[in-house]
Formats: C-alpha cells, structure tokens, sequence
C-alpha cells in the first residue's frame, strides 16, 4: 500500500500552546478515568462472579450446568469484539461504547436477579455481548484521543488497572459474596457502570459519522459461529470431550469451514466486517501474533500458578490474587517504564525483543519449580515473566493501532484484542491438557490405584478435597502438581520463543504525533506519522 495520509478532523493533537496543552491534557485525563472504570468493568467481573460460583450453585443448583456460566460469557465476548470494533468505525466510537456499556449493565442487572441456573447464564450471556465492545471501546477512543507518541504516558493506567482487576477481584467477590450475597456480584456493575456513562456523555466529543453502508451480518455471522466453534474446541476439548470425541471434530470442521468462508466473502463484502487489507502491514501481523502468544502465556500462568501455591507451598485460596502480586507488580512497573520510554524517544522495538526474552527465561524458572521450591524463589521467577509481559502488553496494541489509517482504528484494536482473547483460550486448554495429563500419571505412578481414582474426576483439587486426603496421597499429589506444572510452564516457554523471533522482524515505524521527517516510513501499509484526531 501506498504512503498513508491521516485525515485530520476535529481539533489539533496534544501538541500545541502550553495553556491550551494543559487544559486538553486534563480533558484527556477526564475521558480515561472514565475509560479506566469501563476496562475495570470488564476484567474484573469474571473474577468477581469465579469466587461467587461456589455460593451461587448453592442456591440455584444446576451444578452439572456450571461451566457454561463463564463460557456463556466468554463465548458472547469474543463472537462481539470484532463487531464492536467495525461498528465504531462505521457510526462513530462513542455511540458504540455507550451502547456496549449499556448491553453489559442489562445483562448485569439481568445476572444479579436470575432465579434458576439456565437463567443466569442466558442473561451471561448478554452481559458477554456488552463486555465484547468495553476494552475494544477503551483502546480505540484513546486511539483516536491520544497520538501513538503521547499514548506511552497513560500506559501505567492501563496495566494498573489490569493488575488491580487481578490481584483485587477474587478478594472483592468474596468480601461481597460473605457480606451482601452472591448477587452482589453482578449489582455493583451498576453504579461503576453509571459513573463511566455520565463521564463519557458529558466530558467525550467525537465526530460523528455517518455511513451509507450496509452492515456485514454474513461475515459477522460467519465469524461468529467461527470464533464460537474455536473457543469450544478448546474449553470442551480434554475436559467435557475427548479432544477425539466426534463432537469435538464436528466443532473443528466447522470452525475450519466457516473461516475459510469468512476470509473468502471478506475479499467480497463491501464494508468488510475485518478487513484483510489491515494485515498487509509486517507491524500489524506481527503484533496479533505477538498478542496471541501473550495471551496464551499469561491466562495459561495465572491458572497455574495459584493452583502450584496452594496445592504444593501450602498457600491460602481466600489470597489467591495477592498470591501473583510479584508478576503483576513487575507487569506493572515495566509497562509504566516502557510506556515513559516509548514516550520519550519514539523508539519501542526494543521492548517486544526484550519481552520475549524475559518471558521465554521466566517461564523456563517457573518450570524449574518443584516440592521444595520456596514462596521467595517462586515469587522470583514470577516477577521474571512479569517484567517480559509488561514489555507487551500496552506496546503491541500501541503498534497495531499505529499501522492503520485512522478509519481502521476500531477493527485493529478489536483484531489484536481478539487475538489475545483467542491465545489465552488455546493457553488454559492447551497448557491444562498437558498439566492434567501429567498429574494423573504421577499420581498413578506415586499412589496406584487410590492415585488414579483421586484425580478421575479432575486434576485441580481443591483445598477441602486435598486436607481430606492420606497423608501419603497428599504428598503424592504435591509431586504431581509439580510434575504438572514443569510441563505446562516448559511448554510456555517453547511456545514464547515465537514471540522473540518475530519481534527481530518489527520494523521500528515512526510513531504518529512525534517529530515529522520529510522521508516516508510506511511499512507496506504502516501509516505515515500525520495529524492525529484530538476531539476532547
């Protein structure tokens, strides 16, 4: 593609007067406080609903339907992300946003007063749609807000608002749970979800758009069955089914065929629900790539390794989230530095380089972990894979959204948001696969026949089941996690090291907002720095 030239609409970037700077500065900060509790909504709520599951199926039973209350939901949301994403672009960010946000508040209003289980997971359901356009939403306004350049300074927001939502949801899901009921849980969306509303309708002004072109429901349509069929493939697959199973290789047929024809009639669609000409940009598919393995490593980390502490070193579940704090807080540091960097110099392929590094080195000492690895050690090695994520994390969707028009903006960062969503449901399948596999022929080996009958129905013991254990089974079970555990995170580092060779192949573009340079930089459909939409 051609040197891409960035349409200016609207007022002038960030750059400017002193005066004028601070007061849009300050605008811009409003507008992310909003956006923060928006993104919060979505990351935290999962993690609140998990520690309230157990107290739910309590009082609603329908436990042999329990699983589908969060896949009903994960199913919702990545079917929506990419739709959210072409609809901002099509009829304007704002719109879309708010109508996500309202979605998700329904559906967490609908949640909080579900009398039976198929109930609750259909009205998940909903609330899944609503959350499939709140990060989309939140990283595409500020992809319009704020110039790739400046973005790097509001980073550290982001990835403390991501650490916070992880280490502070399971204790907030169980503070509510314990003290005004499990539906609770879903009832304190709503006067989050208020607050970011108001600020959003008062303090956002972006320009409308107004499109005579049709929605692409064959294409939405076609994806959406194809993302569905992919993501039960790998929550069914090895759990609910056999990865064998003629279910399981009816689902992957028909994930095969109806993206082959999504990518087909995407080539055709007038106004493509993803279009393919994104992926022209080495930066942009890259950066999927990247975000992919990303997420892949971390969902598939922050299962295991609570389970490890637990299980193995004795941990307490209520502190579940403080027990990952090393990762996130090094997570957290690393992207603020990064951000600072980036920011700064307008240089940042040094940071996916040095992020594959680390995560392939701290996923190769998580894997190292054994019985008699100390909390002190193992917090080490997680702070290692932390300060690797935090190089990726906010940088690969600063990249994606760099390598775009402006128009583009929504569908590349719901396509990097997709990916990642995608990657962490193929990491805990994967990666789970493997560790159960594992612990269950360590218990056999260990215990014989009382170890393969423990861990018949799942490999993943809670603490109830595991005190109620032989002393005997219980160390055995301890060597298994650990066996389990080498396995999962030495496969995780295998899978990064994809992550360092195609950072080598990042072109380093010049980011939008900075210093212009008379040469072009485009990177086969990379866009050009260029004014930068600034509508606050």
């Amino acid at each position: 593609m051609a040197d891409t030239q960035i349409a200016q609409a609207g007022p002038e970037t960030l750059q400017g007067a002193p005066g004028e700077q601070g007061k849009r500065q300050r605008s811009v900060r409003v507008v992310l406080l909003a956006l923060m509790i928006a993104m919060m909504l979505a990351m935290l709520d999962n993690m609140i609903v998990g520690t309230a599951m157990p107290t739910i199926v309590g009082e609603l039973g329908g436990l042999e339907h329990l699983s589908w209350v969060v896949t009903g939901y994960t199913l919702a949301t990545a079917a929506a992300t990419p739709i959210w994403g072409k609809l901002g672009d099509m009829f304007g960010r704002k719109g879309a946003f708010m109508t996500s946000i309202v979605i998700f508040l329904v559906g967490s209003a609908l949640s909080g007063m579900a009398q039976n289980m198929g109930e609750l997971i259909g009205f998940r359901a909903v609330q899944g749609l609503g959350a499939g356009g709140l990060m989309v939403g939140v990283m595409a306004i500020i992809g319009d807000l704020v110039p790739p350049r400046e973005r790097g300074k509001y980073q550290g927001m982001m990835a403390g608002v991501m650490a916070l939502a992880m280490i502070g949801g399971p204790l907030v899901g169980g503070t509510i749970t314990d003290n005004w009921g499990w539906r609770w849980s879903f009832y304190i969306n709503l006067p989050l979800g208020a607050v970011a509303l108001l600020l959003i309708s008062a303090v956002l002004h972006l320009p409308k758009k107004r499109t005579k072109a049709r929605i692409d429901y064959l294409g939405a349509g076609l994806l959406t069955v194809g993302i569905t069929s992919i993501v039960l493939v790998t929550t069914w697959g090895g759990s609910e089914y056999a990865w064998t199973s003629a279910r399981i290789m009816e689902l992957i047929a028909i994930g095969v065929v109806t993206l082959v024809g999504f990518v087909f009639w995407q080539t055709k669609a007038a106004e493509p629900v993803l279009p393919l000409h994104i992926f022209r940009s080495r930066n942009f598919t890259l950066m999927s790539l990247i975000g992919f393995i990303t997420g892949f490593v971390m969902f598939g980390a922050t299962l295991f390794l609570p389970l490890y502490q637990q299980s193995v070193q004795g941990a307490s579940a209520t502190n579940s989230g403080l027990l990952l704090l090393p990762m996130l807080g090094a997570m957290l540091v690393t992207s603020m530095v990064a951000g600072r960097v980036t920011t700064n110099s307008g240089r940042y392929k040094v940071f996916p380089i040095a992020g594959g590094v680390l995560m392939i080195t701290g996923l190769y000492l998580l894997s190292l972990m054994d019985t008699g690895t100390s909390r002190f050690t193992s917090g080490v090695y997680m702070a290692v894979l932390g300060l690797g994520m935090g190089c990726l994390m906010q940088i690969t969707m600063l990249v994606a959204q760099n390598s775009v028009e402006m128009k583009d903006m929504g569908v590349a960062s719901s396509s990097t948001t997709l990916f990642r969503t995608l990657g962490s449901s193929f990491g805990v399948a994967i990666m789970g696969a493997l560790f159960n596999h594992r612990v269950q022929d360590v218990m056999a080996e260990r215990a014989g026949a009382l170890g393969s009958k423990v861990t018949e129905q799942s490999a993943q013991l809670d603490a109830a089941s595991l005190a109620k254990l032989p002393a005997a089974a219980r160390e055995a079970y301890q060597h298994a996690v650990s066996a389990g555990t080498h396995s999962a995170f030495l496969l995780g580092a295998v899978i990064a090291v994809i992550v360092l060779v195609a950072s080598l192949f990042v072109k380093e573009v010049p980011l939008r907002g900075g210093p212009q340079k008379p040469e072009s930089a485009a990177d086969g459909g990379d866009a050009t720095p260029g004014p930068v939409i600034e509508a606050v």
